[in-house]
């Protein structure tokens, strides 16, 4: 009887252990901190850096929903520092990718990839590095929490309409607390051509800028997650999906429309490849369309009309 008790308790602490794990890991991120163009300093401090923020980016609970182990999100920090100021002052550039899993294959498909240029923080070698939601406690966490949840919304935004408003919320929040930072990128005028977190965020919870959130979820959902299966009805769904963008972009809500040049950026050689294989009159319409709403882009949407 007592082994069977003994049994039971391990038993009963093995399924609370593994509860716990499989609630408190959302992101799988891969981080990696580039020192090289800072010369003469404690390379051991960048290592460091680089366990803490990958510790801090993994094992942070973020959310209260259950995600299993396969379920966690793949993701990339960049970070490439270019100046140490002091011992534990240091200014770089960091840059975000974010691969969602496209349904019934093994592709995965690039959801988010740019680089934020304002990235300014002090980091203490073997100091903690914990979130409050509710304060601003350095400009590092708020910095690296911001694109967990950024990454999170743009996550569940690809899986149904809208979904990411919880997280962007928690981001928009994050830069209402770091407003009185000394560091660059949390202010409105921070930055050039409003490219910046608060700007990002703004947008993202911008009525005006709902049609771009639109576009992932159809993007995926009714052309992505269904190429496999029915590739020449996802592409017209996904051609469908642009006039979302398009509507945005001849809207104008801004001058310099941040949200909307990060998801084309994020999207355009995927979109190359889709329309490579689509029927002639397709292309025409969508190379209309990319160039009109993504004129930077110019000369790889032409590239659609010259494949076969």
């Amino acid at each position: 009887m007592k082994r069977h008790r003994i049994i039971k308790y391990f038993l009963l602490t093995a399924l609370i252990l593994s509860s716990v794990a499989v609630s408190s890991q959302e992101l799988n991120c891969n981080v990696q901190v580039s020192a090289q163009k800072i010369q003469g300093s404690n390379r051991q401090v960048f290592e460091s850096m680089q366990r803490d923020i990958y510790e801090f980016m993994n094992n942070t609970v973020w959310t209260n929903h259950v995600f299993s182990y396969a379920e966690r999100i793949d993701c990339n920090i960049l970070i490439n520092l270019t100046d140490q100021f002091s011992a534990d002052e240091f200014r770089g550039t960091l840059q975000v990718q974010l691969r969602r899993p496209v349904f019934n294959t093994t592709y995965n498909s690039t959801l988010l990839n740019f680089v934020d240029n304002n990235f300014q923080f002090r980091y203490v070698e073997f100091q903690p590095l914990e979130f409050d939601p509710n304060s601003y406690r350095s400009s590092l966490v708020s910095v690296l929490a911001y694109y967990a949840y950024l990454i999170l919304g743009f996550d569940y935004d690809s899986y149904s309409t809208l979904g990411g408003t919880e997280f962007f919320q928690v981001a928009e929040k994050i830069v209402a607390n770091a407003q009185n930072a000394a560091e660059p990128g949390w202010k409105p005028y921070d930055g050039s051509r409003n490219r910046n977190r608060y700007w990002l965020v703004k947008n993202l919870l911008d009525k005006q800028y709902e049609g771009v959130r639109r576009f992932i979820h159809d993007y995926y959902i009714n052309g992505l997650d269904r190429m496999e299966s029915r590739a020449a009805e996802s592409r017209n769904s996904i051609a469908e999906s642009l006039k979302f963008i398009q509507d945005v972009h001849r809207a104008k809500p801004d001058p310099y429309m941040y949200l909307l040049q990060v998801v084309m950026d994020s999207k355009s050689d995927e979109l190359v490849n889709i329309f490579s294989e689509a029927f002639p009159e397709e292309k025409s319409r969508v190379i209309q369309i990319l160039i009109e709403v993504d004129p930077g882009n110019k000369s790889k949407y032409e590239k659609i009309s010259a494949s076969r």
